[in-house]
C-alpha cells in the first residue's frame, strides 16, 4: 500500500504550528529530523523523547498520507488551517509502506510513565530491573505511528492514568479512550487495573491498530473498538480524549455526557495558549480543571459535577 509524503524544512520555533497544521488536515504520521543531518558532529533523531525538545534550530519535517490524495487540494487545506506559514516548500513523493511502517522501531526504548507504566517495543526486553509483576507493562506496535508514547500528548495522558491507578480508581472500572490511534492509552488503563476499555477513532486503521495490540497484551477479551457514529451511548468513571484542541471544544458536550457524575476526564492534545478555551468550554459540567503542561502541549483534567 502506497503513501504520499510531504516534506518541508521549518524552524524550531514554527515547528509546533506546523505539525499542528498537518494533524488537523489528516496526516497519517509526522516525524522531525535535523536539517543539517549530514554536517559534521550533527544527529538526526525520528522523533523527540518524552520531555525532549528538537535538538536543532531548524528541522524537516516529514508527513505521511494516504497515496490518493491531491496534491493540490492538501497545499490549499493547509493554507487554510494556517495561512501564516510557509508551504511553497512542500516537496512530495509517493512512497511504499515499508519505508514507514517499522522505522520507529530503530530508535524507540522502552518508556515509564509515572512510577509503574511502561511502553514497550513489542520485540524488545525488558529495563533491567523492571519487575512485570508490580509494573503495568504494555507491548506496543503502532504500526504507523499512531502513537507510541513518545509525544508530550500521550505521555501527559499516561502519567495522568498511572495517577489515577496508584490512587484506586482505575480499580475495576471501565475507561474511555476517545480518539484512540494504537490503543496506548486504553491498554495502559486496562494494565493498571481497569476493568474494560472502549476505544473511539475516526481512523479504521487505527481500530486495527489497537485490536491488534490488545491481542498482542492479551487484553483482547475486555477492550472494546468503534468508529464515533457506532459507539455505543453510555457513561464511564474515567475517559480520556487525546485529540486536538478544535475537536475538543467541538465535542465538549459529547465528551461531558460520557463521563458519570464524580467521574474523571483528561482532555489532551492542546497546544500552549489554547487551553483557555478548553478550560471556559468544560468549566460548566466540570470542577476542579487542572491545567499540566510538557514542552509546549497542555492537558486539562477535572471531575464531573453531580
Amino acid at each position: 500500500m502506497p503513501f504520499l509524503e510531504l516534506t518541508l524544512p521549518c524552524t524550531e520555533r514554527d515547528q509546533p504550528r506546523y505539525e499542528r497544521a498537518l494533524e488537523d488536515v489528516g496526516a497519517l504520521a509526522v516525524t522531525l529530523a535535523d536539517a543539517h543531518a549530514d554536517a559534521p558532529d550533527e544527529q538526526a533523531i525520528f522523533e523527540p523523547g518524552v520531555g525532549e525538545q528538537p535538538l536543532w534550530g531548524e528541522l524537516v519535517l516529514t508527513a505521511l498520507f494516504p497515496a490518493e490524495t491531491p496534491r493540490p487540494l492538501l497545499l490549499h487545506a493547509l493554507a487554510a488551517v494556517d495561512d501564516g506559514l510557509d508551504w511553497t516548500q512542500a516537496q512530495f513523493r509517493d512512497v511504499a509502506d515499508q519505508d514507514w511502517e517499522r522505522a520507529w522501531m530503530d530508535q524507540y526504548e522502552p518508556l515509564r510513565f509515572g512510577e509503574r507504566t511502561w511502553i514497550v517495543p513489542w520485540n524488545h526486553e525488558l529495563p533491567e530491573g523492571v519487575d512485570p509483576a508490580t509494573s503495568a507493562i504494555v507491548r506496543l506496535d503502532p504500526g504507523l505511528a499512531f502513537g507510541s508514547g513518545t509525544h508530550p500528548t500521550t505521555a501527559l495522558c499516561l502519567a495522568w492514568l498511572d495517577a489515577l491507578g496508584r490512587e484506586g480508581v482505575l480499580g475495576g472500572a471501565d475507561v474511555l479512550d476517545f480518539g484512540c490511534g494504537s490503543g496506548i492509552l486504553a491498554l495502559a488503563a486496562l494494565k493498571l487495573g481497569a476493568a474494560r476499555a472502549v476505544g473511539v477513532d475516526n481512523d479504521p486503521q487505527a481500530l486495527i491498530a489497537t485490536q491488534d495490540n490488545a491481542e498482542r497484551n492479551g487484553v483482547a477479551d475486555r477492550l472494546e473498538v468503534y468508529l464515533p457514529q457506532d459507539e455505543p451511548v453510555r457513561t464511564y468513571p474515567v475517559v480520556v480524549a487525546n485529540i486536538l484542541a478544535s475537536a475538543l471544544i467541538a465535542l465538549a458536550d459529547t465528551l461531558a455526557a460520557r463521563v458519570a457524575p464524580g467521574g474523571r476526564i483528561a482532555l489532551s492534545g492542546i497546544l500552549a495558549g489554547q487551553e483557555d478555551e478548553v478550560v471556559a468550554r468544560y468549566a460548566a459540567a466540570f470542577d476542579g480543571l487542572v491545567v499540566e503542561q510538557q514542552d509546549d502541549w497542555m492537558r486539562v483534567s477535572g471531575v464531573r459535577r453531580g
